[in-house]
């Protein structure tokens, strides 16, 4: 049975959950960018609070979060294009996000071994254009598990902890960074395997000149992602490190050790 603090941790975490999964709502319904293809889908706003969300909820309320908000979207209207798979994507950057913060390597290996699989699977598909114009299309996610592999990804996370808004910044755009390319990758896997592979909504011939316009426009999409997340993310992780009463992972901190006064990790 919780004790008077626990509960009361496990009833901000709720408000936190409720919060941001609102908003999350919202946004899945604000349009940035059609999906090419006739699908009738679109990728929306929503995409860039995802990594932000697994930041400031960690992976499993986080999770929760983009889980139940996507269904709740859907429940309000809007177009569901993976046949109920759509929390996928933003799923992914949310664990991406979610386990870096934690800042160990028993949880980087699983962002790496997730990583890795989605590309693998992606870039083996026979519906997969593998070279544009001699360079490969994907060029810009190999980057990011580069930089994942890196010791700037355990670093960027460990900035999330600071009152210094230029190291949060910073820290987002490289978490971030790596998170929405994850995203992307599950969300090409599923547009394959469930549109074509499965049912048959998209033809084959479709996605050569499909991936050779992606080509062009995922680099300036996954920008704008990150600019996004960096300018609502930033002062709002400042802020909860600034309070962490409110923190979520104080909160979780506290739960474990509720006699202990936590400080940043």
């Amino acid at each position: 049975m919780l004790n008077p603090t626990a509960r009361s941790q496990r009833t901000k975490q709720i408000a936190l959950l409720t919060i941001f999964t609102a908003l999350y709502i919202v946004l899945r319904f604000i349009p940035f960018s059609i999906i090419i293809g006739p699908s009738g889908g679109f990728l929306s706003l929503s995409d860039f609070l995802a990594p932000v969300i697994g930041i400031i909820l960690g992976p499993y309320i986080g999770g929760l979060s983009v889980i139940i908000g996507n269904l709740g979207a859907i429940g309000l209207g809007r177009p569901m294009i993976f046949f109920g798979l759509d929390f996928l994507p933003d799923l992914m950057a949310v664990l991406a996000t979610g386990f870096l913060l934690q800042q160990k390597r028993s949880r980087l290996a699983i962002v790496v071994g997730l990583n890795a699989v989605l590309l693998a699977i992606f870039l083996l598909n026979p519906l997969t254009t593998v070279l544009v114009f001699s360079v490969p299309f994907a060029w810009l996610h190999i980057v990011a598990f580069i930089v994942l592999l890196t010791p700037l990804s355990l670093m960027a996370a460990k900035w999330q902890t600071t009152l210094d808004p230029k190291k949060i910044a910073a820290g987002l755009v490289v978490l971030v960074f790596i998170s929405v390319m994850m995203q992307h990758l599950t969300g090409n896997i599923l547009y394959e395997v469930v549109l074509n592979q499965l049912t048959g909504s998209v033809p084959t011939d479709a996605y050569s000149p499909m991936w050779l316009a992606v080509f062009f426009v995922y680099p300036i999409e996954r920008t704008i992602l990150i600019a996004s997340a960096v300018i609502v993310g930033t002062p709002l992780i400042y802020v909860l490190n600034k309070v962490p009463y409110l923190n979520p992972r104080k909160i979780t901190a506290n739960e474990k050790n509720p006699q202990q006064k936590t400080t940043d990790s």
